[in-house]
């Protein structure tokens, strides 16, 4: 091997999804960056009698799976390795360092009647006020809550808590601490110090033992356990940690600046937000759904939940269960052309949030709101993805009203911008420039954190320039300005 592949420095971002996980390595040439997939696996949960569980001994066995591949590859090359995963989910672990029992998945339905009882013992805008996080069933609070209340011996037994990728940490180092973006979607942290809110711990009846180190994104934990070194041929890569809140990474990722701050993170959910300096706890913040979740260089993502492609993955899922097999190609073909703006759903609908026959859903929405009612493949699409952009447009109208500025941009990353139609038509329907890049904004915000931490990179504006030079992106200027007017004009009063 040359000297010149010698001093190439690979990074390995571990990205793990609710369903999915993949290790992902970053090779540098040229002033850019080429990513390629290594490792790939699935992330099911698993129901047991005593609940939902996340299977974390196979994750860990398939992530080292993932680093010795990377290793046979690239060797000596491989210069840090960090981690990025979903948020709140979480294990408890004995004062011997000893995992107490598997973590529960965040759909477990022990969070069931939690959120009254939590707001009995302090109120929603108290906690909002604190944690700038509104409650909503996945939060870390509720799943406690619940364990204190059924005076569960796991927590009585408990010397700390770790999230799920702080836990995979720990295992690949030796090392306990609790990445901060993550920590933050717990309901547990103060979204202005960054520290946990032990006045919220408190008050839940918590106890505060558990709530140990906390550490931003860019640290270095060490290198990867010595015990390690026979199973994956080298134990000597620092460890980085990332933005463990997959989000965290993924706004990271994605190439915004100081002046134009506003997002979204496109995929089977949608997210949209602003990168700011400080978190807005309002009582108006709260009221619309909005959260403060932290983010990298001392930021908050300030941001609100929306659905998203899962209106369209759902639809195909059931036509190819009906036999009506298409690609997402071909369908996106029968939504263009259909007519535009016959009705309208609200994505974020309850009746929407489960899985099942889809379609049927979006035709007995228009029906009992006094629409024309869908009916071919097509108009089916068209409906989702209209409505989808257009209320991408009334959040972004809360984000304007209550950051107090507008935005000609925004910044959209993640899978969901493969969809053309969906880019052109959130464009339309906000009035202003979409920049669409890059796919793999996760990916990207984990390995720019690591480049940043060990040196290659100056800090988060030129890790960002360097996505900006090594991915393809997509410019989606506004059209039809008055015809989405119009058509927001009613949309608006079918949501309510």
């Amino acid at each position: 091997m040359s000297n010149q592949e010698n001093q190439i420095k690979v990074r390995i971002a571990v990205d793990l999804g609710a369903s999915s996980g993949r290790v992902m390595a970053a090779i540098p040439s040229g002033g850019k960056l080429t990513l390629t997939e290594i490792h790939r696996f699935e992330n099911p949960a698993i129901e047991l009698p005593t609940g939902l569980y996340w299977n974390i001994l196979g994750l860990f066995h398939e992530i080292l799976t993932g680093l010795k591949k990377a290793i046979e590859t690239h060797g000596e090359n491989i210069a840090s390795i960090g981690i990025d995963t979903w948020g709140c989910d979480f294990g408890l672990f004995d004062h011997s360092g000893e995992l107490i029992g598997p973590p529960h998945q965040y759909r477990d339905p022990r969070f069931e009647g939690m959120a009254e009882k939590m707001h009995d013992l302090m109120s929603e805008d108290d906690i909002f006020s604190r944690t700038g996080i509104k409650t909503n069933f996945y939060n870390s609070s509720l799943h406690l809550l619940s364990l204190k209340l059924r005076e569960s011996k796991s927590l009585s037994q408990a010397g700390n808590i770790l999230f799920i990728p702080d836990i995979l940490a720990y295992w690949l180092t030796g090392v306990k601490a609790v990445e901060r973006t993550n920590a933050s979607t717990s309901q547990l942290l103060d979204a202005e110090t960054g520290q946990w809110s032990h006045e919220v711990i408190s008050a839940l009846g918590l106890p505060d033992r558990i709530f140990g180190n906390i550490v931003s994104p860019g640290t270095v934990l060490g290198p990867l356990r010595p015990a390690l070194k026979d199973t994956l041929g080298r134990s000597d890569i620092p460890f980085v940690v990332a933005p463990c809140h997959d989000t965290a990474s993924a706004v990271a990722g994605i190439p915004l600046t100081e002046e134009e701050p506003l997002w979204l993170s496109s995929g089977t959910w949608s997210i949209m937000g602003v990168e700011r300096k400080h978190p807005i706890r309002s009582y108006e913040a709260l009221s619309f759904g909005f959260c403060n979740e932290l983010g990298v260089n001392n930021t908050v993502r300030f941001l609100k939940n929306i659905a998203g492609l899962w209106l369209i993955q759902e639809c195909k899922r059931q036509w190819d269960k009906e036999g009506q097999t298409h690609s997402f190609a071909a369908l996106a073909e029968m939504a263009e052309a259909a007519e535009p703006f016959t009705a309208f759903i609200d994505p974020d609908d309850a009746v929407f949030a489960s899985p099942g026959n889809m379609p049927g859903k979006i035709r007995d929405f228009c029906e009992k709101s006094g629409q024309p009612v869908p009916e071919s493949l097509g108009q089916i699409l068209r409906v989702s993805t209209e409505s989808l952009a257009l209320k991408y447009r009334y959040v972004y109208g809360n984000i304007c009203h209550l950051t107090g500025r507008t935005y000609s941009r925004l910044h959209a990353g993640g899978g969901g911008i493969q969809n053309q139609m969906l880019c052109q038509a959130t464009a339309n329907a906000l009035g202003i420039e979409v920049l669409a890049g890059p796919i793999e904004a996760t990916s990207c915000g984990n390995l720019i954190t690591q480049m940043i931490a060990t040196g290659e990179v100056p800090d988060f504006p030129a890790g960002r320039q360097l996505i900006r030079e090594s991915f393809d992106f997509v410019t989606y200027t506004p059209k039809d300005q008055e015809k989405w007017d119009k058509a927001y004009a009613v949309f608006l009063k079918i949501i309510g």
